[in-house]
């Protein structure tokens, strides 16, 4: 997160910069660029009140010597040139009248005006400055003078001063990131530690409590509430673990009793008694298998853990049982699973998943066949026990799974509804997958998804 942070941040400051800057190194192109203009202006201005003394005097000489002496000292070229497009006189450099910035200036000059005033010489352009100042005033214009100045100064001027530019808005950006750096740290300190209060607790450690000291005041107010919410939930779970440790203490014993009570009956009734009595045996297990299953739903709750399981081992304890079970029902049972596979499941509960789905399948499925398969695909490993019975329909699948939900083809068979809700819910809270689906041609296909 503190990385997002800064990936967000960080744009945002080069963004602000740029904006500051490009203006600011816009202006410092033209500000130089008129400078060395104006410059340049005022040479060609003199050297255009000498020209004209000069053709008045028709006495060039010395105005050459002036020229190439300041070619000379300067490196700038500068020439006297008539209406006629002809040089009058020159510093010894050759100029080349033919260029369209030249002839464009001339032409103006000419007519009475000075030429383009507004050239901006960019770091990246190798060209050079051109004034043309007229010599005469208006109608009386008798002949121009040109300067072509190199812009090597120029260019290295605006470098420097563009490079002093992103020195100066570096510093402030890179002082807003280190300052940015420990602020973030310190606003979602509090943040990962919730994360991982919060993973902790998920993972069944009910102890676990947010810090509540460092961080922003909403923060901090976060991570009480979380405190808060995790002791009302402790709370909560604390009462049920009394609830069904008190519940097992207190009704085993009675039921036990009852039992012991109804089967000593047996001796003394006779006729429809007998009959009456053998029912209250029967309630009286069916009591207990529904105290037992309603005891380990209750547990289920709490349990949210998931550890590495290795099916070759789970094999080997529950197949011999799962094949005198299907030999008792005479259905053949075919065991498929690929050696070496390790699955993370909920602790001791794989096998307690799997007996109750190869139970099921053996004496509800009214099948021949059950399979134990088991497919591995990346990340997962998907066990199937799989039978070829009647089945169930769509809508008996999705309510299977439901506590206390039985078919209507099962009322007569001993059973209280809760063994199917029971292993969804510890496939559940291992972090896999449990579902209903239909075997082809028939049958039901229960399939437990977990992770590799």
């Amino acid at each position: 997160m503190l990385r997002r942070l800064l990936v967000l941040i960080v744009p945002l400051l080069v963004a602000l910069v740029a904006a500051l800057g490009v203006p600011l190194a816009f202006a410092v192109v033209q500000g130089e660029t008129q400078e060395t203009y104006l410059d340049r202006l005022g040479d060609a201005s003199r050297f255009a009140s000498l020209a004209e003394n000069a053709l008045a005097s028709n006495r060039l000489t010395a105005l050459r010597g002036e020229l190439e002496r300041y070619d000379e000292l300067y490196g700038i070229a500068v020439a006297l040139v008539g209406t006629d497009n002809r040089v009058i006189a020159d510093s010894g450099t050759p100029i080349d009248l033919s260029q369209p910035t030249l002839d464009d200036g001339l032409k103006a000059a000419f007519g009475g005006f000075r030429g383009d005033t507004d050239q901006t010489v960019w770091p990246w352009e190798d060209t050079r400055l051109v004034v043309v100042e007229p010599v005469g005033r208006d109608s009386e214009v008798v002949a121009a003078v040109v300067t072509v100045s190199p812009t090597d100064r120029l260019r290295s001027s605006v470098l420097r001063q563009w490079g002093i530019l992103g020195l100066l808005g570096l510093i402030p950006m890179m002082g807003v990131v280190l300052v940015a750096w420990p602020m973030s740290r310190w606003v979602l300190r509090p943040v990962r530690r919730l994360d991982e209060a919060t993973a902790a607790v998920a993972g069944g450690r009910l102890d676990t409590r947010a810090d509540e000291v460092g961080g922003p005041p909403e923060l901090r107010r976060l991570a009480r509430s979380f405190n808060t919410m995790v002791d009302v939930v402790s709370r909560a779970l604390r009462r049920q673990r009394d609830f069904v440790s008190d519940a097992s203490h207190q009704l085993r014993n009675p039921l036990a009793s009852l039992r012991l009570a109804v089967d000593n009956l047996a001796p003394h009734v006779s006729g429809d008694g007998l009959e009456a009595q053998r029912i209250a045996v029967d309630e009286a297990e069916e009591m207990g298998r529904v105290l037992d299953s309603l005891l380990a739903a209750t547990r289920l709750d709490s349990a949210s853990a998931a550890e590495p399981v290795e099916l070759d081992a789970l094999m080997v304890t529950h197949v011999p049982a799962w094949r005198a079970l299907a030999g008792q029902a005479s259905v053949s049972l075919r065991v498929d699973v690929p050696s070496g596979l390790v699955v993370q499941a909920p602790p001791g509960g794989l096998g307690s998943v799997l007996d109750e789905l190869v139970g099921n399948a053996v004496k509800l499925s009214g099948g021949t066949a059950v399979t134990i398969a088991a497919r591995p695909g990346g990340p997962w490993v998907e066990l199937h026990v799989t039978d070829d019975g009647t089945g169930l329909s769509a809508e008996e699948r999705t309510e299977a799974v439901r506590r206390f939900w039985r078919s209507t083809r099962h009322q007569n068979i001993a059973g209280t509804g809760l063994g199917l809700s029971i292993c969804a819910e510890l496939i559940t809270s291992a972090g896999g997958e449990f579902r209903l689906d239909a075997a082809e041609p028939h049958g039901v296909d229960a399939v437990v998804r977990l992770r590799a």
